[in-house]
């Protein structure tokens, strides 16, 4: 398992993001239109399935479900996005990379790079901070009585499952992108409830910050990104101090 510290900033990104999730219904309809251009039906489209499963849990109509599935079969208008990697830097030099779904590439390049330039960054270039990342499936398993870390661990690394980390009220396991459909498959026939799942860039390595106002100004420019709709995920490798982690979770 993973140590404290490494776990609570894993912890305090989760809950950011969470409490950002109320407001992703547009994002999120994106990542289903464009899931779906590889099928329509979830049942032979694990990516599709993804997606629609993380719009359930955010409880999105299932008409807004359908609408953007349709748009992605050619159902419908809309549906014209092309997927762009960005990669740059925050302050301080926090390595950042973004997953984006844009209908104009120039456009979203430029709103981009206005805001590293804003909070003291940079957009890079190709490859500039990918190679901090890796790509890894996730699925987060609700702490419940009975439930035996070690069995857990045992049961999805039999399918692929590479660590496990503990998250106060969940626990997170992680694997290859590959192995996150078996991953499932085996916590589902272990019967074990799966509160979600998803891919995404994990830092191999991090960046340490130890002093608040620092922090304040990394999570700024983070903020201001994901306010992009066309940012549909910000993949960072900060790593804050205890004491900062506790002063920004007072906070907010």
């Amino acid at each position: 398992m993973a140590g404290h510290s490494h776990g609570a900033n894993i912890r305090f990104r989760k809950d950011r993001v969470d409490a950002k999730k109320a407001k992703a219904f547009a994002r999120l309809a994106r990542m289903i239109t464009v899931a779906a251009k590889g099928g329509g039906d979830p049942d032979g489209n694990a990516r599709l399935r993804l997606a629609i499963d993380k719009a359930r849990v955010l409880s999105m109509p299932k008409d807004v479900i359908e609408r953007a599935i349709k748009k992605g079969t050619g159902g419908g208008a809309g549906g014209d996005f092309e997927e762009v990697l960005y990669e740059g830097y925050a302050p301080h030099g926090v390595a950042l990379l973004l997953e984006i779904l844009t209908d104009n590439r120039h456009r979203t390049a430029a709103e981009v790079r206005l805001v590293f330039d804003r909070y003291g960054g940079n957009l890079g270039a190709s490859g500039s901070v990918s190679w901090m990342f890796e790509r890894k499936g996730v699925v987060r398993v609700p702490k419940a009585a009975g439930l035996d870390p070690d069995r857990l661990l045992e049961i999805a690394s039999d399918s692929g499952a590479d660590d496990l980390i503990d998250l106060d009220d969940i626990y997170e396991l992680r694997c290859p992108p590959f192995a996150l459909e078996p991953v499932r498959t085996a916590l589902a026939a272990g019967a074990v409830s799966i509160a979600e799942s998803e891919q995404g860039w994990l830092p191999k390595t991090t960046v340490r910050i130890d002093a608040l106002d620092e922090a304040r100004e990394v999570l700024a420019c983070i903020d201001s990104l994901e306010e992009n709709d066309d940012v549909q995920n910000v993949a960072s490798n900060y790593d804050f101090a205890d004491d900062v982690l506790a002063a920004l979770s007072a906070e907010t």
